[in-house]
């Protein structure tokens, strides 16, 4: 390991300190104090101008100068914010020490920018999953993170909201045209405009006719929403199918779905379930347990 993982973070954890040495053997010692960077740039800037007799610094290059100092300083700091938000979030089992230099050297490269709390607090999140599980994350999925503003972020977290465990996460939005007439989706900004913004950003992929199905379904099978559990009951004792909807999200959007802090959508578990029990895949009862919801 280099010397260079000097943090303002205190005491650490095993697994933390391996992070901030991986970090900073893969990104260049970001994580030495801020102040001996600032003196050093302060003295190189009075050295240049103490040579002013050999080289001529203008106000406009002293100007740049200075916005440079400025800009680097912010994006240290961002870099050590959101590090410190994904230390809490590390597991006793993490492995940061098999992270790739290269994928560590991307991720802040893009995420060095990144100011907003909320946004951080998403990065946050993906910088320890990944430790947690080295190689959760492609690098194509922190590139597509990076283009996200933070309304795309929102709207994604809010479609997750809706996402049925069934083989892998899977939101379930029946007809992507006549989204907006149902309050469920409405409430949360999920209309068709939304679902082609998301599909547009490479999170999700639409059929827009028909449905996306899955193949080769049991005679039962056990489907979660937020860890509540429905067993669904097909005709055939194997080779069935169940339709899924028009929206599957893509693997980039797979792999930032457990991190994006979705929140499961009142009422959305009884409005799926009835349209289940019109179909017989869950028996029908005389007074219905899921309450009365339009169907999908």
């Amino acid at each position: 390991m280099s010397n260079n993982s000097i943090t303002p973070f205190g005491d650490l954890g095993k697994p933390a300190n391996t992070l901030i040495e991986k970090i900073s053997d893969a990104v260049g010692g970001v994580f030495k104090p801020f102040q001996i960077i600032r003196v050093a740039h302060a003295e190189v800037e009075a050295d240049r101008i103490r040579a002013v007799g050999q080289i001529q610094i203008t106000d406009l290059e002293r100007r740049a100068m200075r916005r440079l100092f400025e800009e680097e300083a912010k994006r240290q700091s961002n870099i050590e914010s959101i590090t410190e938000k994904a230390l809490p979030l590390l597991e006793e089992k993490s492995a940061p020490e098999n992270m790739e230099d290269d994928w560590i050297t991307n991720f802040f490269d893009k995420s060095r920018i990144v100011s907003d709390a909320d946004m951080q607090q998403l990065w946050s999140r993906v910088l320890a999953g990944e430790a947690n599980t080295p190689g959760s994350f492609s690098k194509r999925t922190v590139n597509l993170l990076a283009d996200l503003d933070k309304s795309d972020a929102q709207l994604f977290t809010n479609l997750c909201g809706f996402g049925w465990m069934i083989g892998t996460l899977t939101p379930l939005v029946t007809d992507i045209s006549t989204v907006h007439e149902f309050e469920l989706y409405n409430r949360c900004g999920i209309t068709f405009d939304a679902l082609t913004h998301l599909d547009t950003l490479g999170l999700t992929r639409l059929v827009a006719v028909g449905n996306f199905t899955r193949m080769r379904m049991p005679k039962t099978y056990t489907v979660y929403y937020f860890g509540r559990s429905v067993e669904l009951t097909f005709p055939m004792d194997s080779q069935n199918t169940l339709s899924v909807g028009q929206v599957l999200l893509t693997n980039a959007g797979l792999q930032l779905a457990p991190f994006c802090g979705a929140k499961p959508v009142e009422g959305f578990f009884e409005f799926v379930c009835e349209k289940w029990e019109k179909e017989s895949l869950i028996p029908k009862t005389s007074a219905s347990p899921f309450g009365s919801q339009a169907a999908i």
